[in-house]
Formats: C-alpha cells, structure tokens, sequence
C-alpha cells in the first residue's frame, strides 16, 4: 500500500452514534470464521456484540475511510482479564483486541494503521509493551502482528475449549522501533 493510499485512512476515537457501523464491520470481518468455529462461534459472536456494545474501560477506536467506518480495535488498560467464571488472566500490559476491519476494505492497511495508533497510544501513556490475543484461523493478523515486531508469549496463552488455544503476543516498545 501506498502512503498515498494510507493517508486517505483517518484514525479517530469512536463515538455513540458509530455504535452500529462498528458492530456491522465488526461482525463482518469475524463472520469469516464461523464455519472454522463450529459450537464456538455463538459464543464468540455473544463475546463480540457485548464487548463491542459496552468497551467498558477500553479506548474505541475506529477507522474512517470516505466518511465510512471500515475498521475498528478495542485498547485495554493493564487489568484482571476473567476468562470463565473460575479463572482469570493478568494483562500486564494494554492489550488490543478485536482489530477488524471491513472485508471490502482489506489489503489498504487499514488494521496496521489501527495497530500503529494503539503503538502510539502506548508509547504515549509511557507503556513499556502492548499485548493481544489471536488464534491460529487468523493467519493474516499474525503475519501482520509478527511484522510489526510482536512475538509470541506463551505466559498469556488460553484455552477457551478443549483443544482451542488462544495465543498471547507482546510487543516491546522499547526495543521496537
């Protein structure tokens, strides 16, 4: 992608009334997983709704491009993240979650620049690493995660289901440049 095409690509906080079009490019860019997912896509796609429709303490972030939302991420403070209603994670780190971005909307960069927004958000706040979660169905996220210098850690690795690995990845900000 050119820088030409990047800079067409606006990064803003959401607002209220982007609710619905984050949710719609949301749900979108998930629906690809579905069949790959089966008796765990309902309760992921729950997952998604909930944490799209209330971020809670997270930073909403959205993507415009042409007056049209065609991307959005969640970015989380360090926290107690509860995975079941027996265990929990620590989030030593921010952590971005659900990057999507409109499937009409792939291969402009448009996810690498939410992801560089959230680099730099961090940096800001004087973080000394930025964290995620990703699952072996999103191989282009992780190549493009791995690109940008993220690698993986393990101590933040899950298991959701019997046989579901959800794959913890960090970025040391103060060895990325």
């Amino acid at each position: 992608m050119t820088d030409a095409r990047a800079s067409q690509v606006h990064i803003r906080d959401a607002r209220l009334e982007d609710r619905d079009a984050i949710l719609d490019v949301t749900l979108a860019a998930y629906q690809e997983y579905a069949a790959r997912m089966p008796g765990f896509w309902d309760g992921y796609r729950q997952n998604i709704v909930a944490s799209v429709s209330d971020a809670g303490e997270a930073e909403q972030l959205v993507a415009e491009h042409g007056g049209a939302i065609v991307g959005t991420v969640l970015l989380y403070p360090p926290r107690r993240m509860r995975l079941s209603q027996r265990e929990s994670l620590d989030m030593p780190w921010p952590e971005v979650r659900l990057l999507a971005v409109a499937p009409s909307a792939r291969g402009r960069g448009v996810g690498a620049a939410l992801m560089r927004e959230c680099v730099r958000r961090v940096r800001l706040a004087h973080g000394a690493a930025l964290s995620l979660h990703t699952t072996d169905l999103m191989q282009t996220a992780m190549r493009m995660y791995e690109r940008m210098g993220f690698v993986r850690a393990p101590e933040l690795d899950f298991h959701p289901a019997p046989g579901v690995t959800v794959k913890g990845y960090r970025l040391d900000l103060e060895k990325a440049g």
